[in-house]
Order: structure tokens, then C-alpha cells, then sequence
């Protein structure tokens, strides 16, 4: 059993490599490092997954309805703006979701300024980098705790 899922969608696994002056240059296994170090602070475990295919994300997130996760922290990067297959999956837990991007995605194109994953989300962080990430474990946690899971 782990508490909190971890979910990085498509593409994430380039940070570090792809488009520096957005993302920055710590690779996805240093933000997932910073990420179990925060876990150890709070005393919580993780699970963390990335994949860039749609479909196992969907099945992941179903996995865990099941599985004794207690909230979820998501970037979905593209899939964020358009896939209502992960926001059907996501509106099906009952547990927190806290939604996070590295970037600012409201200072970017048009298209990144609307997540059809908000509506099944308990809030957004974007803006402050592996931050992101960071803030958002912190905001599932305190969301959870407050929900008594």
C-alpha cells in the first residue's frame, strides 16, 4: 500500500532534456527524488508513475480505487488539455486530487490555458517548476489529513 500516487503523463519523462527555459534542467528520476524525500519528511509513502501512453494511465489511476491511495498528485502534461478519458478516470476516485504543471501554463499558448482536468480536481499549482510537485504532495497531504483518509 502506498498513500499517495505520483502520476506523470506524457512527455515528462524528457524533463531535463526537453524545452529547458519551461522546464528547467532536473531530469524526471531528480524531481521524483526530491519527491520521496518530502514523503520521508511527512511520513508517507509513494507511488510514483509515468507513461506516455493514455490508456495505461487510465488503468493506473482505476488501480487506484483499490489500492489504499489516500490522494493523487497529477501532471498530465498534454493529455491535461484535452483527454476526457483521465478526467472520467480521475472523477471516479474518492480520494484528492491535486493537479500541478512546471511551467505557467497561463503565460503560455492559448491552448494550455484551459484544463479539462480542473473540474475533477481539488486545486492547481503551476508556475514554480519541480516546486510544482513539491507544493502540490504538500496540498494532498493536508487535503487528505483534513478528510480524515
Amino acid at each position: 500500500m502506498h498513500d499517495y500516487l505520483i502520476l506523470h503523463g506524457v512527455n515528462l519523462n524528457m524533463f531535463g532534456r526537453r524545452d529547458p527555459a519551461q522546464y528547467g534542467h532536473e531530469s524526471l528520476a531528480q524531481i521524483n527524488a526530491r519527491l520521496e524525500a518530502l514523503a520521508a519528511e511527512l511520513g508517507v509513502r509513494l507511488d510514483i508513475f509515468q507513461t506516455n501512453h493514455e490508456g495505461e494511465m487510465v488503468e493506473r489511476i482505476h488501480a487506484a480505487l483499490d489500492d489504499g491511495t489516500r490522494a493523487v498528485v497529477i501532471n498530465a502534461g498534454a493529455w491535461t488539455h484535452y483527454s476526457y478519458a483521465l478526467m472520467d478516470a480521475l472523477a471516479v476516485l474518492h480520494v484528492p486530487v491535486v493537479e500541478v504543471h512546471m511551467s505557467n501554463v497561463h503565460a503560455r499558448e492559448a491552448f494550455r490555458h484551459h484544463s479539462v482536468l480542473s473540474s475533477v480536481c481539488a486545486g492547481s499549482i503551476a508556475g514554480f517548476g519541480p516546486l510544482s510537485y513539491e507544493l502540490g504532495l504538500r496540498a494532498a497531504h493536508g487535503l487528505a489529513g483534513a478528510a480524515g483518509l
